[in-house]
């Protein structure tokens, strides 16, 4: 139990180091903030994907931890957090079966966003882990 809370603890430290922006000149802070804004996750989805992705990834190392941190850093460049969580859920829900899981899986809103969800994972894979 330690152990996890520990690592837990450095999941959400490593988070929030890789989460600053850098300081821009004051022509251009308003503009990264309105984007930061835009594409700021909430903490908890940061460290549900992150905590995920550790799992997938063959367990907590310090290179899975970062890279992983990286990866969520990633995806939140390319989507905004509400089509990453509509992704998300059209993505666990597709596979309830019948006609319940074709609200999830036939739309082409699903489709669409879960195709754009998996080429920024894909492009984050690339940029963060070490091949």
């Amino acid at each position: 139990m330690k152990k996890t809370l520990l690592s837990t603890l450095a999941a959400v430290a490593l988070l929030s180091g890789c989460a600053t922006t850098q300081e821009t000149s004051s022509a251009d802070s308003q503009t990264s903030e309105t984007k930061a804004l835009v594409n700021d996750f909430p903490t908890r989805d940061r460290v549900d994907y992150v905590l995920e992705c550790v799992a997938k990834h063959g367990g907590l190392t310090y290179i899975n931890q970062y890279a992983c941190g990286c990866k969520i850093d990633k995806i939140a460049e390319k989507l905004s957090f509400e089509e990453y969580d509509a992704a998300r859920t059209f993505g666990q829900m597709q596979k309830t079966p019948g006609e319940a899981g074709a609200a999830f899986r036939d739309p082409q809103q699903s489709k669409d966003l879960r195709a754009k969800l998996k080429d920024a994972e894909a492009a984050a894979e690339k940029a963060c882990f070490v091949q």
